[in-house]
């Protein structure tokens, strides 16, 4: 049996990495994976929606180029052709996986894990390897509600990124990012689209001024009937296609997706032969550090139950990897931000309005909309803002939003802003190129203190 400093379980967007980083520092590693190399993010969620979500887009771009005075003709989708660049894409990075894995010096395992003990790891039924400490990376998985028929009409996100045609209808269950994700991509692609969520609105995880952008050209401009407030009952399902009902009405459509929400990956793990057991939830709980309560394991990613990123799994990882190989522990970052592929994009980091508002605190807000931009008019992309969430009384930046075109780029640097703990003034000095999507920011800071030069000023209300 070999034996090794570190072993990790799982090389998704958290295992890899911490992988990676403990054989910098010099460990002996090994890296344990029951299916393919990346995990759901590269495999079946991030690379893949993105993919198909981008060339969705540029399907789109085609069909209204005659407003740059561009005449297109015969502009149609091969979706089979896109799933297999969508492949192709997935392939190469995996490929890079393994080859920096291996560059690193880590050793791959190939099979399904579970714990003998807290040091020894059975891997299918034939190997076993023992580790000093073991950090689990599994992540999470689609989750089916029980009261889904069982039948191929109806599918989560992982079967739907595997279909090689898109239904002519769609019926979607779940408003969160996933679900608006894949509606936007399918409706930008002609497909019919219908989404549902039992919740007052979609999106809750945003500010209203955020979601209500997305929600508006998610109706108007890509046409997707967007339902919420009630449940979809009576769902089933034959060759003909699926169908609920909501209220009075009955919605039909050849597929229904279910996006419902992930639960975490802990079966067959055998986590009580280590001395440790999933809380209520089915999480693995940690600390800040991503030690759990057994002195020799860590936890990181969507297992642990925080924040269910790509990004914050390797964050998360990275850090774990240092802590169990070194002898002064940190603390993994904790300011994250989040990114949703919806049409028009959006992108959030640190506080939002809803939460200074649930805190109590006195913020200021400062809000620049991207039809003020001549980047975004010279480009044709006019929709949605950005808005600073800053203290009242000290001016540091505190907490930032953007809905519109590059929104996920854009976001970075308003989280290295907040994380330097910058003000308004800090930020609004900083000189932005011109013309860019970027000087947003500025103006978005100017306007917070009224002195705004490409917005008109506000007009003071009659005493």
């Amino acid at each position: 049996m070999e034996n090794f400093d570190i072993a990790v379980i799982g090389a998704g967007p958290g295992g890899y990495p911490a992988a990676i980083r403990a054989a910098q520092l010099g460990a002996s590693v090994a890296i344990v994976e029951k299916e393919r190399l990346g995990g759901t993010c590269l495999n079946w969620g991030c690379i893949p929606t993105k993919t198909l979500l981008a060339t969705a887009g540029t399907f789109a771009q085609i069909t209204h180029a005659q407003a740059f005075g561009i005449t297109v003709t015969g502009a149609s989708v091969d979706y089979a052709a896109m799933i297999g660049y969508k492949d192709k894409v997935v392939g190469q990075l995996r490929n890079g996986i393994q080859q920096l894995l291996a560059a690193n010096g880590v050793k791959l395992f190939t099979g399904a894990a579970s714990f003998k003990d807290r040091n020894t790891i059975s891997i299918g039924d034939s190997t076993a390897i023992s580790a000093s400490k073991v950090i689990i990376a599994t992540g999470s998985t689609s989750a089916m509600p029980a009261f889904l028929p069982k039948h191929d009409r109806v599918v989560e996100s992982r079967r739907f990124l595997e279909l090689t045609h898109l239904p002519k209808t769609l019926l979607v269950l779940g408003g969160g990012f996933i679900g608006c994700e894949l509606a936007c991509m399918a409706a930008m692609l002609g497909v019919k689209v219908t989404l549902v969520e039992l919740l007052e609105d979609i999106l809750l995880l945003v500010d209203a001024d955020v979601r209500r952008e997305v929600r508006t050209s998610m109706e108007k401009s890509l046409g997707i009937r967007v339902l919420t407030g009630k449940a979809l009952e009576a769902i089933a399902a034959d060759e003909a296609g699926a169908r609920g009902r909501r209220g009075d009405d009955v919605l039909e459509a050849d597929l229904l997706l279910s996006a419902v929400g992930r639960k975490p990956v802990t079966e067959g793990l055998k986590l009580e032969r280590a001395g440790l057991a999933a809380n209520p939830a089915g999480f693995i709980e940690t600390d800040d550090f991503c030690r759990t309560h057994v002195a020799t394991l860590y936890a990181i990613g969507d297992v642990t139950g925080k924040t269910q990123l790509a990004h914050y799994a390797t964050a998360q990882g990275i850090a774990a990897a240092e802590n169990a190989v070194g002898p002064k522990p940190r603390a993994h970052p904790t300011l994250v931000p989040n990114v949703i592929f919806t049409s028009p994009e959006i992108g959030t980091a640190g506080l939002s309005e809803a939460d200074a508002k649930l805190q109590n605190r006195a913020v200021k807000i400062g809000k620049f909309r991207f039809a003020g931009l001549g980047k975004a008019l010279a480009v044709g992309e006019t929709a949605g803002f950005v808005k600073w969430i800053a203290d009242a009384a000290t001016d540091q930046l505190l907490g930032a939003a953007a809905v519109g075109p590059h929104a996920t780029e854009l976001i970075a640097e308003a989280a290295a802003a907040i994380r330097a703990e910058l003000t308004t003034r800090e930020l609004a000095r900083t000189i932005h190129a011109h013309p860019t999507f970027s000087e947003a920011w500025l103006e978005a800071a100017h306007v917070l203190h009224g002195e705004a030069i490409h917005a008109a000023p506000k007009r003071a209300r009659p005493a």
